[in-house]
């Protein structure tokens, strides 16, 4: 099979507040690289690296705000995320948890910083992506996916090189707990020094590796750094990933979605009229409600 190469390399843009509690670096669309239709099922990316937050009796976060067209997933790597939503979804996103919430038709959602943790501060680092739906399921109910890290299916890699978790689709037979509207595969690779993982995706699948911790070389040629991301080009199937010290890599793979994108804010539809009655939608409380 031939090899997938690396595209670019993206290095973090300077960091900005989502709330007050979300320190991130916005990949995807803000490099102008990684587009919304380059990356496509991947329209959004926010990676809050690791920062300290200080402890707080007030938790930090995002007020209620709505969704409306696609799907957020939130990785939680450091911290205690607890969320609510105006479809009845809520909970505490804990280290190695994912929040897989498909907003789809519409709901109000709120994020901030677990109580308890914020007691205590402490390193906090997440990303957050935004994963596009199809025209036809833009407008199904609003749905949430609560995965635990415990039930995340795990590859041990051979000669004690790492494991690769699964969180959606499939790597080596392993299938990933997270139920997708369209092929994704998404995966942590938790690789020791020297160790080797190889991947292999459709070639027309956009693909990405964001590199939380440690560094890694792609095909023995291309240094990725610590918060920094590697687009990988659309030719070619297989590639290769070697730590050069223990590393964390989130790994981002899926099948491009071939339609037109109309986004503004918090939604993301197939036309400017589509946008326009979300935002009446929203006006006139059809997202339910959720106090603040």
């Amino acid at each position: 099979m031939k090899k997938k190469e690396v595209e670019y390399i993206a290095q973090p843009k300077p960091p900005h507040f989502v709330g007050d509690g979300f320190r991130v670096h916005n990949y995807i669309p803000g490099v102008s690289r990684l587009s919304m239709e380059r990356m496509n099922p991947f329209i959004m990316m926010d990676y809050n690296s690791k920062y300290y937050f200080p402890a707080t009796n007030t938790p930090r976060g995002i007020g209620v705000h709505p969704h409306r067209g696609f799907e957020t997933v939130t990785i939680a790597y450091k911290g205690r995320v607890a969320h609510h939503d105006s479809s009845g979804g809520g909970g505490v996103i804990g280290e190695g948890d994912i929040q897989w919430m498909t907003a789809a038709s519409g709901v109000l959602h709120k994020e901030y910083h677990e109580k308890e943790w914020s007691k205590q501060g402490g390193d906090f680092q997440m990303v957050q992506l935004w994963v596009n739906l199809p025209k036809k399921d833009k407008m199904s109910a609003p749905k949430y996916q609560a995965i635990k890290k415990e039930e995340i299916e795990r590859y041990q890699l051979p000669n004690d090189a790492g494991t690769i978790e699964v969180i959606a689709g499939e790597y080596e037979a392993v299938q990933g707990p997270a139920s997708t509207f369209t092929p994704i595969n998404m995966f942590n690779a938790k690789l020791k020094k020297d160790g080797k993982a190889s991947f292999d995706f459709p070639e027309h699948y956009n693909t990405a590796l964001l590199v939380l911790e440690g560094n890694i070389k792609i095909n023995q040629t291309h240094e990725i750094p610590t918060d920094h991301l590697a687009l990988m080009a659309n030719k070619g199937e297989t590639f290769d990933v070697e730590a050069t010290e223990d590393a964390l890599v989130l790994v981002i793979s899926g099948e491009p979605i071939e339609e037109p994108i109309a986004a503004h804010g918090p939604f993301v539809m197939n036309s400017r009229e589509e946008l326009v009655q979300a935002f009446e939608d929203f006006k006139n409380g059809k997202f339910g409600e959720l106090k603040d």
